[in-house]
């Protein structure tokens, strides 16, 4: 619909490292044998990963198909994943853990209450944190995946985002 009334340009971004969420990991679980090295259940990310390579040959298709269109994908889930693999390098100190949240380590999150609970604790120093509320990033894990986003090493093609609002 969007092409049909003159679009021509389309960023779209894959999900990110679902396996990562605090609000996932919280989940009762049997043992740690799901979890990967990072800490982050590889079953989520497995099909975070899969749906991705879907959706990424979905917009090879339609770069070919669409007509004077420029189709961007950008791989959300190796930026977002990279924000708890190398978290150190990035100056966060815990990568699984919410910066809101309720209940203490490990992830600080409770299924029954959220961030908005009256008894939600709230971290002093929010940039030492990837994720906020156990679903969104916090300020600072987003300016990670922004610039990461922005300087296209994620795309295809790799097309800068200033030349894609050009195009």
């Amino acid at each position: 619909i969007l092409y049909d009334n003159g679009s021509r340009n389309f960023w779209i971004h894959g999900t990110g490292a679902l396996g990562c969420l605090p609000q996932k990991l919280s989940i009762p679980r049997k043992n740690y044998s799901y979890l990967d090295q990072n800490g982050c259940l590889k079953t989520y990310n497995r099909a975070a990963v899969a749906f991705n390579a879907a959706l990424g040959s979905l917009c090879d298709q339609l770069n070919v198909e669409l007509k004077n269109a420029t189709v961007v994908y950008t791989d959300l889930f190796a930026i977002k994943y990279d924000l708890v693999a190398s978290h150190t390098k990035y100056g966060f100190d815990r990568p699984l853990m919410t910066c809101c949240g309720y209940g203490g380590p490990p992830y600080n999150y409770d299924l029954r209450r959220s961030c908005q609970s009256p008894n939600a604790t709230v971290c002093t120093d929010g940039s030492k944190f990837v994720s906020w509320d156990g679903v969104h990033l916090t300020e600072a894990a987003n300016a990670v995946a922004a610039a990461a986003i922005l300087s296209s090493a994620y795309s295809r093609p790799k097309l800068k985002f200033y030349q894609f609002c050009k195009a």
